[in-house]
């Protein structure tokens, strides 16, 4: 099965790849062999990540569109955040995407975050290099905009693009600084509403210090997605940043990647539901600590490895 799914993969097959995807998604016998004698294609990956409410998937539905012109084959990977019960997706951004659903240039594929403490899916990793594989030029990633999701991209993404908009001119002062450091780009969208160049102008000021420990600054650009306005420059800023891109950050990229798959490969034994109802039972007995509880969670996991 996998041997097939491979050679349909490499030829474009679209429904081959939403079912290998699934499979691999849901950790299906033999996806870590097929992983492995994938090809590892050259597409580059693009995060899109930022606060609720930045205009991230308009502003994802408009770079499509600049990209296809260009003759591109675009994947979208759209992390939605996940009910708590039932660890499906909660929202819908392809419905904002819905022209591009015939496109044979564009695959959209959304994926609940499953209760990821980052933010994105925990399988994205594997899901882009499949991606990878099937011939795309690039790929999307649009996070939940919560959380660490910001700052787990980084680690994912050879380009990450921070969205921002101008209502967001008192809470920049406050912006952690993991942010500040991991945006490649910074796009403050919905640039047509007031003060949006005030706000630019303080970004950069905020940025400035940075910019003397980095080669090249940071690009501060504006854009109104819902017009198509800034479009052209953002997709050019991202082909620029993906073409300096030098081997120290590669090295960083993988490690990070590395990182997140022993961390899984490790916890893969752990059944939140089996924890939930191992801390309802001892709640139902009266006492329940969860700091020995834990100790005592790892003292199983430890013995079984």
């Amino acid at each position: 099965m996998w041997q097939e799914l491979s050679a349909q993969l490499q030829q474009g097959d679209i429904k081959a790849l939403a079912r290998t995807i699934s499979l691999v998604e849901n950790g299906y016998e033999g996806y870590a062999a097929f992983l492995e004698q994938l090809p590892p294609g050259n597409a580059d990956i693009i995060g899109i990540t930022g606060p609720p409410g930045a205009g991230k998937s308009t502003l994802v539905d408009a770079l499509i569109g600049e990209l296809t012109t260009a003759g591109k084959k675009i994947a979208v990977l759209c992390v939605d955040p996940s009910s708590p019960f039932h660890l499906g997706a909660v929202l819908g951004d392809r419905i904002r995407m819905s022209e591009w659903y015939t496109n044979p240039s564009v695959f959209i594929r959304s994926l609940a975050s499953r209760g990821s403490m980052g933010g994105l899916h925990p399988m994205i990793i594997e899901i882009t290099y499949v991606l990878k594989a099937a011939g795309f030029d690039h790929i999307i990633i649009e996070t939940v905009g919560i959380g660490q999701s910001e700052v787990e991209i980084a680690g994912l993404a050879d380009t990450t693009v921070v969205v921002l908009v101008p209502e967001a001119g008192d809470e920049i002062q406050t912006m952690k600084s993991g942010l500040m450091e991991i945006a490649d780009i910074f796009v403050v969208n919905k640039s047509d509403r007031p003060d949006a160049d005030h706000f630019v102008r303080n970004l950069r000021l905020m940025l400035a210090p940075s910019f003397s420990r980095q080669q090249e600054e940071v690009p501060v650009l504006k854009t109104v997605a819902s017009q198509k306005t800034g479009i052209p420059e953002l997709a050019a800023a991202i082909i620029k940043q993906r073409s300096h891109a030098d081997t120290g950050k590669m090295a960083y990229l993988m490690a990070s990647k590395a990182w997140h798959i022993l961390q899984r490969i490790r916890m893969q034994d752990l059944d939140q539901r089996q924890l939930e109802k191992e801390i309802k039972e001892a709640l139902e007995k009266g006492a329940f600590n969860l700091f020995s509880f834990v100790k005592e969670v790892n003292k199983r996991h430890l013995l079984r490895s």
